[in-house]
């Protein structure tokens, strides 16, 4: 009887055992989709970064300008045109100040016509003098005639002599007008570009007043050096030497960083704002080439650089999103549950940190932490939709 009691209710009991185990099944919490990164040996550095954005920089730019003021009458040069040293950039009138080099020059031939003329008839006067004094030792002329003699010679040879400085002062005048004319002259004093141009034909020009800055008649940027100038932070300046590694990134190519190398470190700190004390940091590009491959570095464009201070190559590291607060990472296992694991970090900067223990290399840590989730002992499974 009670055997076939059971047998009666056998059916019905596996039943409700299979409805259980498939509404159990059915209410489980689905495995997250979660991304995650290798334990991969790789180098990891540590970088010094600018505080605020900086600029590409002209090693040499200059803002010139004739040293005299007067009206334009020649500017053979236009924005965006390249010079070479010496290149004629602008030039004020300047007829009156020729025309006074002129009458110098034409002043100068003529001393030295005065020359020839003043020094023979010295030479003349030096012989007659000598002759006299002959003819006075044999008797044929008196003292009182060679005493006139020798004073007409020496008078000849200070007139000789005065004409030679005559020669030299008319020299001098030349070389002051041509002072003169050389401060309405505006020459390039390196080869470059032109940037800016600030004046038209015509147009009268004046110098700043001195405390008084106003616009160059020329802009002038020699483009044939050119590196990157940024703030950086007084805390990590300390670290930072010249010659150092570095990384220059640039708004105008997104993506692409150029190696440099630090080429100088300001020697005095910036207090612009109060909670913002920087020291200005230049970084030079190692191959200026490969940047103008990517297309023209204009000075004044946006940049950033990071300076590498210290390196571990080949070391085990993970990406640093993968880190949580206390130092701990969520590993998935290969049973597809998340564990959490404490490690000990060692080098790290925004991208990787090295794992000096708690991990293998091989073993997978989570990088998606902000999803909804995601925690110790969950389920877990890879996201097939993001690598």
């Amino acid at each position: 009887m009670r055997s076939l009691l059971l047998k009666r209710l056998l059916p019905a009991l596996l039943i409700l055992v299979a409805l259980v185990a498939a509404f159990k099944l059915a209410t489980r919490p689905k495995p997250v989709a979660v991304l995650v990164a290798v334990v991969e040996n790789g180098a990891v550095e540590t970088t010094v970064a600018n505080t605020r954005a900086g600029s590409v920089t002209a090693c040499r730019r200059a803002k010139v300008a004739p040293p005299a003021a007067g009206r334009i009458a020649t500017l053979p040069v236009k924005k965006g045109q390249r010079v070479k040293t010496g290149e004629l950039l602008l030039e004020l009138w300047n007829d009156d100040l020729l025309a006074r080099e002129k009458l110098s020059l034409e002043q100068l031939e003529t001393a030295k016509s005065h020359i020839t003329e003043a020094c023979q008839l010295a030479v003349a006067a030096q012989s007659e003098a000598h002759q006299a004094r002959s003819l006075r030792d044999k008797g044929f002329v008196s003292e009182e005639r060679v005493v006139r003699a020798e004073a007409q010679a020496k008078s000849s040879q200070a007139t000789c002599d005065s004409a030679r400085a005559g020669v030299k002062e008319a020299e001098a005048r030349i070389t002051a007008s041509r002072a003169d004319t050389a401060r309405t002259v505006l020459r390039a004093p390196f080869s470059g570009i032109v940037a800016e141009i600030n004046g038209e034909v015509g147009e009268y020009l004046t110098p700043s007043p001195p405390g008084i800055p106003t616009l160059p008649a020329v802009d002038l940027i020699d483009d044939s050096c050119i590196y990157v100038s940024a703030p950086i932070d007084e805390v990590d300046a300390a670290k930072l030497a010249v010659g150092m590694k570095g990384r220059i990134t640039l708004d105008a190519w997104r993506g692409k960083h150029f190696d440099g190398k630090v080429r100088r470190i300001a020697p005095y700190v910036l207090a612009l704002e109060k909670q913002a004390r920087t020291v200005e940091v230049e970084v030079e590009f190692d191959d200026p080439a490969a940047v103008q491959k990517e297309g023209q570095l204009l000075v004044g464009y946006s940049a950033d650089i990071e300076v590498v201070t210290d390196t571990r190559p080949q070391v085990p590291r993970i990406p640093t999103a993968a880190l949580m607060p206390g130092n701990k990472v969520l590993v998935l296992t290969g049973e597809g549950v998340l564990e959490e694991r404490k490690i000990e970090p060692g080098l790290a900067n925004w991208e990787y940190t090295e794992i000096k223990s708690g991990l293998k290399p091989g073993e997978q840590v989570v990088t998606s932490l902000d999803r909804e989730g995601v925690k110790a002992g969950a389920r877990a499974v890879l996201d097939a939709k993001k690598p």
